[in-house]
């Protein structure tokens, strides 16, 4: 069963041979592209521990989670009005009222004591007769008081209007604090509207299932990820993917661990942010009470889901100012999850020992430079296509060397890299490895005669036409080729000796594998090898663009998180990352600076992200950059003006006198005046110099379009 609630009848790559000498890295068999067509069973994950009740679950369950603005954590939260009401400070409020109560007792006591004449007590003499007016009658005694009690009320409710009683009661009073202990009194909801009861299941006819999902739920059997997970299973059936008689059969036999992962996992080993799977979100931090973010954001959780990486995201920010510990681990932590839940595929890419999470969960983890690693990178992408393969070999090798200006490509490195990669495959059923194309690049005429002499014998007249021209382009001094050799010597290195293999005596991963819910990390060998990983990121980032295109189930969202993204930017990339939102899928990059970008590419880049994010410590060139995509709105500024009063009579001139020794300033005028001006979002000065530590200033856009103004946020609330 695959996380749908069936069997999984894609074609996949045929199960490559282990590499004996590396131990594996689980006892479990790993998720990898090379999935045969009907896989076994996994085996059986460590059971997972109930809970004492189901009280804690049925709780998230049930939390409202309503409509918000993108980017707004969703669980539990409380709209906001969009303007900010106008609030009464509240010792102006409480000095109001106690005013006001003086007021109404004073104007009670003069009307008591006479001093405003008796005109108040006209209505009450037209009304009783004259037979009441006897001494010590009750009946006029009775009368007598009540009209004083209803006077009384009626200077009451005016004086209370008027001071702002209601309001200082609905702030400081009881209403209050029950507003404050409402979550903790909510009823439970009606059966058939209670998410904990399954109502979609029991709708469906599916009533037996429903009731064993609610069991295990109120036993504390379920999780966040099996609930997730059977949802998406459920939405299968409903499409009409699967059948309602596979599901119901399923839950029935396994309950909350019905349509498992393939690698039997039903949580990750350790979270460290807080995740919400009935949204997708992923909290990062609070939005600052900051006048400078809109009323309806400031206070509100910050979440990140699919619907917003879609549009792909950029944090910008020096070493030390938070992003793999505040974005690249909480984003490749969510989608991990998304991925046990059948919802995503994610490729996880940074430094080896950054800090992405630990190995046991992913599914795969490639360890480039390391002996120990299980498995290998490879270098084509799984293509069996010389041209495709060329492409994306030439976009990592000499990508960040094409021209940065629109339009530009490396279309001669793709044409010299497809003249050998053609005639290779033909001749040896493959292509070459690194030592042999560094060979072929070099025009050992060893490997070339070879070569020709396997066309020959094979009767590749076209291909034969391909090598020559190779050749002949070779002895021109503007050739491409020695470019291309030089880059691909940085592989060529004894740490990767027994990486990037092509015999099928390895284990290789390839990014074809993105059809399944899959867990990647590549450790890239950032330390002594630094080229060699810029060259390795790039042909990561190509072939994730390349492979997402040409999905064939989108339904599962893919991500790739590339910790560090310098000297990745290319043309290619940043037109690869424009495609990404049609195919489901997003990118994650990360910078310490702007400057890590050519200056014609940083615009194209900051427009093809939706999402970006500037950390605090940045420098006012790269704050500039961020301005400007961020543009202007209208604000209301207020200039006040003081001028001095000149005093024109004697009494004036000795008034302002006895006005300038008391105060020692001259007696002034105040004039404000309000005007619309067109100011920008964030300048780049207050990026630079006005974003706290541990905060960021982000805006974000999800896949439909709709958008969040700039946010300061507080990653670390």
């Amino acid at each position: 069963m695959d996380s749908d609630g069936t069997r999984d009848a894609r074609g996949t790559h045929a199960e490559p041979v282990p590499r004996p000498a590396r131990p594996p890295e689980t006892p479990e068999t790993p998720v990898t592209p090379a999935m045969p067509v009907t896989p076994p069973r996994p085996p059986a994950a460590p059971p997972v521990p109930p809970l004492p009740d189901g009280s804690a679950f049925l709780a998230w369950l049930r939390t409202p989670r309503p409509e918000a603005a993108p980017g707004v954590w969703r669980f539990g939260h409380r709209p906001r009005p969009d303007e900010e009401p106008e609030v009464v400070p509240g010792r102006q409020l409480a000095a109001g009222a106690v005013i006001a109560f003086l007021v109404g007792w004073l104007i009670w006591s003069l009307l008591w004591n006479g001093y405003l004449g008796g005109w108040w007590l006209l209505p009450l003499y037209a009304m009783i007769p004259d037979s009441w007016a006897e001494p010590h009658s009750f009946a006029a005694v009775v009368v007598v008081y009540a009209y004083y009690v209803i006077v009384a009320l009626i200077i009451l409710v005016g004086v209370g209007r008027l001071g702002r009683w209601g309001e200082l009661w609905r702030r400081y009073g009881p209403p209050a604090w029950r507003r404050s202990a409402a979550p903790e009194n909510q009823r439970p909801p009606a059966p058939e509207e209670d998410p904990a009861e399954f109502p979609a299941l029991r709708a469906a006819g599916a009533a037996d299932a429903a009731d064993r999902l609610a069991t295990e739920a109120r036993q504390g059997l379920m999780r966040d990820v099996d609930h997730a997970r059977i949802t998406r299973a459920w939405h299968g059936v409903r499409s009409g993917r699967h059948s309602l008689a596979t599901f119901t059969g399923a839950v029935l036999r396994e309950g909350s661990a019905a349509c498992p992962h393939p690698s039997g996992a039903r949580d990750l080993p350790g979270r460290q942010a807080r995740h919400d799977l009935l949204t997708g979100q992923v909290r990062l931090g609070t939005t600052a009470d900051d006048p400078r973010n809109p009323y309806a954001y400031r206070g509100t959780g910050l979440a990140l889901g699919p619907e917003l990486l879609g549009t792909s995201l950029l944090a910008v920010g020096p070493a030390g100012s938070g992003k793999t510990g505040t974005l690249v681990r909480p984003l490749a932590e969510s989608l991990c999850l998304h991925a046990l839940t059948g919802r995503a595929a994610v490729v996880v890419v940074g430094a080896a020992g950054a800090g992405l999470g630990p190995a046991e969960a992913y599914d795969v983890v490639v360890r480039i430079g390391n002996p120990e690693s299980m498995y290998d990178l490879d270098l084509y992408g799984g293509t069996t296509d010389p041209d495709e393969a060329a492409a994306v070999l030439a976009e990592a090798l000499v990508g960040d060397l094409a021209d940065p200006h629109p339009g530009s490509d490396s279309r001669r490195s793709t044409t010299v890299l497809a003249q050998l990669l053609g005639p290779y495959r033909a001749v040896h059923g493959r292509f070459p490895s690194v030592p042999e194309l560094r060979a072929l690049l070099d025009g050992a005429p060893g490997p070339l005669a070879e070569l020709r002499a396997g066309l020959v014998e094979a009767g590749q007249e076209s291909l034969l036409r391909e090598l020559d021209a190779r050749e002949r382009q070779m002895a021109h001094p503007g050739d491409v080729g020695g470019v291309l050799a030089d880059r691909i010597a940085l592989l060529d290195r004894p740490a990767f000796a027994g990486f990037f293999d092509t015999s099928g005596q390895s284990r290789p991963f390839s990014l074809k594998a993105l059809d399944h819910p899959v867990r990647v990390r590549i450790d890239l060998p950032a330390r002594g090898h630094a080229d060699a990983s810029r060259i390795l990121a790039r042909l990561v980032l190509a072939q994730f663009t390349a492979s997402v295109a040409v999905r064939e189930d989108r339904s599962l969202f893919a991500c790739m998180i590339l910790d560090d993204a310098t000297g990745v930017v290319t043309p290619e990339a940043v037109r690869g990352i424009q495609r990404l939102r049609s195919a489901n899928a997003g990118a994650v990059l990360t910078l310490r600076t702007l400057d890590d970008v050519p200056r014609p590419l940083r615009g194209p880049l900051l427009g093809a992200t939706g999402c970006r994010v500037a950390l605090s410590g940045l420098t006012p060139w790269d704050g500039q950059d961020f301005a400007e995509v961020w543009g202007k709105e209208w604000t209301e500024a207020r200039d006040v003006t003081d001028r001095q009063i000149i005093a024109e009579t004697p009494a004036g001139k000795a008034v302002h006198m006895l006005r300038r020794v008391i105060t020692g300033k001259a007696p002034t005028a105040r004039a404000v005046t309000v005007r619309q001006v067109e100011r920008e979002r964030w300048s780049a000065s207050e990026l630079a110099h006005a974003v706290p530590p541990g905060h960021a200033v982000l805006s974000l856009t999800n896949v439909k379009g709709e958008h969040a103004p700039p946010l300061l946020v507080d990653l670390r609330g």
